[in-house]
């Protein structure tokens, strides 16, 4: 396994605005990981449930920390379910999400 993509986690965090509106705000930890294609398997049992996943991305447990979100290459992901592969690698499982807005 080669750990040689750049990924970025993104977690969320909200404020109240000076208009007393919530913004959320991302904050990211790039870290390396596998990207792989989806197992078929997979697939068809997320496409069931009316989940669309798209990319596995494997990375070193310890460097999770539950971020909702991925960006690679340029495009967003949203994280829909982990596995622990051996307790040191963890899958996460993802989808594109489409129409992302960065508010930092």
């Amino acid at each position: 396994m080669f750990f040689r993509d750049v990924i970025s986690l993104i977690s969320i965090s909200y404020s109240e605005n000076d208009y007393g509106n919530m913004v959320e705000t991302e904050t990211k930890k790039t870290v390396y990981a596998d990207v792989q294609a989806i197992r078929q398997s997979e697939f068809y049992q997320a496409n069931a449930t009316g989940l669309r996943p798209e990319k596995t991305f494997v990375i070193r447990a310890i460097e999770y920390s539950n971020e909702p979100r991925i960006e690679y290459n340029s495009k967003y992901y949203t994280v829909i379910r982990t596995y622990d592969k051996d307790g040191e690698l963890l899958e996460l499982i993802c989808s594109e999400k489409v129409g992302h807005e960065v508010r930092t």
